[in-house]
């Protein structure tokens, strides 16, 4: 088994074994839906790849959304001081107020 501190433990199952698998991991996951364990695999059982239920899936998207927006605006902070829409139109040739 391969393990991070971050993830649960879970078996990581050769390539080969989770394609010859899949028909038993789908009727799980229509079993159990979200609550369905993904299935780990990789070469090697080296963690390459997760297959996990659609279910569960659609309930990260957003959760995933979120991360990525908190990363950007992270990233934008810390470029510096900001300047109003206005003066940046102001500044070729707008009119300032069509942007306050």
């Amino acid at each position: 088994m391969v393990t991070t501190s971050s993830l649960p433990m879970l078996t990581v199952l050769p390539t080969t074994e989770a394609r010859l698998e899949l028909g038993e991991t789908l009727r799980r996951f229509r079993a159990q839906g979200a609550a369905a364990a993904p299935v780990v695999f990789g070469s090697q059982r080296r963690p390459e790849g997760v297959i996990l239920p659609f279910e569960l899936y659609s309930e990260l998207i957003p959760l995933i959304e979120d991360l990525e927006v908190a990363r950007l605006v992270r990233e934008r902070s810390s470029a510096g001081a900001s300047v109003p829409l206005g003066d940046v139109a102001a500044s070729i040739g707008l009119d300032p107020a069509d942007y306050a």
